[in-house]
């Protein structure tokens, strides 16, 4: 306490003188960097974050674009997806309408083959039942006209039908 009453006011000059001095050589020297690299680091700080904003915005627009790009190969997808089920179905239905024309084709190729088939099998028993009555008929001709008087009976009888008819 007792410093505090001896005041000496020379002294009080020369620290002031010296403190000015200070002053001014830091105003002068320090100052200026100091504050030009603090402006440089709050610049720095102030560009950092505006290119933080920019990289938040274009990874926001990205974003966008990707779920756009997502949509849009979705909706082609499912546009090719559809386009193939409707041609699969086309086809599908193309090849049932051939197969059915092609199998009433053969249907109606097989029928006329059964009927041609048919025919000649019948052509070819009557032939036969020809044959056969001929042959019976012959043979039975021989056993009764055996003898010259039933020759000249069955002659008779025949002339006497065909001139009645």
């Amino acid at each position: 306490m007792e410093l505090l009453h001896q005041f000496s006011s020379g002294l009080f000059i020369i620290q002031s003188i010296i403190f000015l001095a200070l002053l001014f050589l830091l105003g002068k020297f320090a100052w200026k960097p100091i504050l030009k690299s603090i402006d440089e680091r709050e610049t720095s700080i102030i560009d950092a974050l505006n290119q933080a904003k920019l990289a938040k915005q274009e990874m926001a627009q990205l974003k966008e674009d990707n779920e756009r790009i997502l949509r849009e190969a979705r909706a082609e997808r499912d546009g090719i997806l559809k386009e193939a089920r409707d041609m699969k179905d086309k086809i599908v239905n193309q090849a049932k309408d051939s197969a059915k024309v092609e199998g009433e084709k053969m249907i109606e190729a097989a029928r006329q083959s059964i009927q041609t088939e048919k025919n000649a099998a019948m052509a070819d028993i009557k032939t036969q039942i020809g044959t056969l009555s001929v042959s019976i008929a012959e043979n039975i001709l021989k056993e009764k006209l055996d003898n010259d008087g039933a020759q000249n009976a069955l002659v008779e009888n025949i002339l006497n039908k065909s001139n009645l008819n």
